[in-house]
């Protein structure tokens, strides 16, 4: 590798046309190319893009799916999340262990195979599964395991683990992946034919004031869990300052139990590029960006040949639809494994070359955002719906849900129900009938909304997903009888911990005490006060963390102290003798016992 170094450095730099913004594509052409991103290749990027060496290593440190370190020629990412680990992913893990003849985290002596655990990769319907490279394979077994590290032993050749395409464009030349779409319910916006150019056509008839008139009255709202109205968003971007403007799609589904984008993208994707164009026309932009995550580059290829397609159809590039004076075009950026990039502002620096830290807010995206231009950033299924309003009307869209949240929802079901998968339901339907729907009606518990959301409890299922009830981005996870609430609370606060960027100290060591103070409850080392604790804590977490990660990240204990307070109450206990009941006295003087030689009285009293 030494040798050609420099010469391979220089050309995936000039590939890039050596811009530094462009770092994130860079250095993942690097890990592709030597499986790490070394010292020697910090050296030479830093002089070759004329930056410092630490910015180079400080970004390629922050993502997972990049190393300073080689990894393996095939790397296994086995999915933990609290969905796959239901359906027996521990078991699976065992079995790559036993076959591998290593554990997670490690690499097997010939340099050929690591293991790796990956939070929700976005196969929650099909669980367990894992990526192998790029390649996603789900539905795994025990059996599956083995035979998986048994022909890559044999061919190292991580696509031809693929036996069967999956539904819909999974087939596609470009995609050929064993992923299912798992569509259990279309309904009458989303899942409906697309009239491919035609919502182009209407937005370029009218002026771009007036596109963004017809999203208001259309009262469309974003479809990524904030629900902050998109028409004032695009207002916003087109009133601020400056000559340059952009538009970011966040394809980053990171929240544990969400696909429903990813579905969009492989079955819909003309939808979402119209939306991004129809975007840049209200807002005075030229160039727009699809931030894909790292889970979904299987769909890359073909997601630049729609693109391709698009430019050779004049829907995208100069002049598009013989609209004088008006270009649009736009690049897919790839993440690279980093939850916290789902958050606009994370994403934003993602975009820009940089660690997915979030931004101080003020200034918003919409007056400083990508390169310190204004920028409307907007979820998948938001864009969507945009296309739908501009082809079908905004009275059209607004017939569908309820006042406060119009149209409707694509919600990603998962865990104890007989459907798991994708359903199109308008606003304003009861969880209740939601349960029905997917077969889950006997559920004690449901997270609405991701590990961030909020969990349900059976006495609350007449209530309503809207906006103004149970807002969700998509995802539900439905818990059978036979869960234990706490237990899927610790692994939610597991996984904040885990992918807290580490900015500020609430997150940060707040996330952490909240962690172990619960499993002292769990473990049966509760008191009363440690309630009050949580309370407490979550609650500072909550309003003192710096973006909406551990703005959210305490939700998994407050949530549970609300609706399932007897679970706690019947965990906790009140010592009469003084004594706190997590401090285990006998444990802590054995060693001293052993040095001089006897029992200690007060601890065997």
């Amino acid at each position: 590798m030494s040798d050609n170094l420099p010469a391979v450095v220089h050309e995936i730099c000039q590939a890039h046309g050596g811009d530094r913004t462009r770092l994130m594509d860079i250095v993942r052409a690097m890990q592709q190319k030597f499986g790490c991103v070394s010292g020697p290749a910090m050296e030479l990027l830093a002089k070759e893009l004329s930056i410092h060496r630490v910015e180079i290593e400080s970004l390629v440190s922050f993502y997972s799916f990049l190393s300073t370190r080689p990894k393996g020629q095939v790397v296994i990412r086995l999915c933990n999340d609290v969905i796959d680990q239901m359906a027996g992913a521990d078991e699976v893990a065992r079995a790559f262990e036993e076959e591998l003849g290593i554990k997670f985290g490690q690499t097997t002596p010939d340099g050929k195979i690591s293991l790796e655990y990956t939070a929700c990769i976005g196969m929650c319907d099909q669980v367990p599964a894992a990526l192998v490279n790029d390649v996603v394979v789900t539905e795994l077994s025990t059996d599956a395991a083995r035979r998986i590290v048994r022909e890559l032993r044999k061919h190292g050749d991580p696509t031809r683990l693929v036996t069967r395409h999956g539904d819909g464009c999974n087939g596609h030349e470009l995609v050929r992946a064993m992923v299912m779409n798992n569509i259990r319910q279309r309904g009458s916006i989303i899942f409906t034919p697309t009239n491919r150019g035609e919502a182009i056509r209407k937005a370029l008839a009218i002026t771009p004031a007036e596109v963004i008139r017809a999203v208001k009255t259309a009262r469309l709202r974003g479809r990524g869990g904030a629900g902050f109205p998109t028409g004032m968003k695009w207002e916003f971007t087109r009133a601020a300052g400056g000559e340059q403007r952009c538009v970011l799609c966040n394809a980053d589904e990171g929240e544990p139990g969400t696909f429903k984008d990813r579905v969009l993208l492989t079955e819909m994707p003309d939808r979402v590029f119209a939306g991004m164009t129809i975007a840049g026309y209200a807002i005075g932009a030229d160039e727009g960006i699809l931030y894909l995550r790292g889970e979904y580059a299987y769909l890359r290829a073909y997601l630049e040949q729609i693109l391709a397609k698009r430019r050779q159809d004049n829907l995208l590039g100069n002049n598009i639809l013989g609209k004088r004076a008006f270009k649009f075009d736009l690049r897919i950026q790839m993440g690279a494994g980093a939850y916290i990039c789902g958050e606009e502002t994370a994403l934003i620096s993602s975009c820009e070359g940089l660690r997915g830290d979030p931004k101080n807010r003020p200034p918003f995206p919409a007056q400083k955002g990508y390169l310190g231009r204004p920028t409307v950033v907007n979820n998948v299924e938001t864009l969507c719906c945009v296309t739908k309003i501009l082809e079908e009307g905004p009275a059209t869209f607004a017939e569908f849900g309820s006042q406060g949240s119009t149209g409707t929802k694509l919600l990603s079901i998962s865990g104890d129900c007989r459907s798991r998968g994708v359903f199109e339901v308008p606003f304003g339907i009861k969880l209740s009938e939601v349960l029905k729907l997917a077969g889950g009606e006997d559920a004690i518990a449901v997270q609405v909304g991701g590990a961030s959301g909020q969990m349900v409890a059976r006495e609350e299922f007449n209530r309503t997903i809207c906006y103004d009830d149970l807002a969700t981005g998509g995802s539900l996870m439905v818990f059978g009888p036979e869960r234990n609430v706490l237990e899927v609370a610790d692994k939610f606060m597991a996984f904040f911990v885990e992918e807290s960027c580490g900015y500020c100290t609430p997150c940060r060591v707040g996330n952490v005490l909240l962690k172990d103070r619960l499993e002292r409850i769990t473990a049966g080392c509760g008191e009363p006060a440690d309630l009050e604790y949580l309370q407490e804590l979550g609650t500072t977490v909550k309003t003192m963390s710096r973006c909406g990660l551990g703005q959210t990240s305490a939700n998994p204990i407050l949530t549970t102290l609300k609706n399932f307070r007897a679970t706690y109450n019947a965990l906790v206990k009140k010592r009469g003798d003084g004594r706190q009941p997590a401090f285990d006295l006998a444990a802590a003087v054995a060693e001293a016992e052993t040095i001089i030689g006897r029992k200690s009285t007060h601890a065997h009293a």
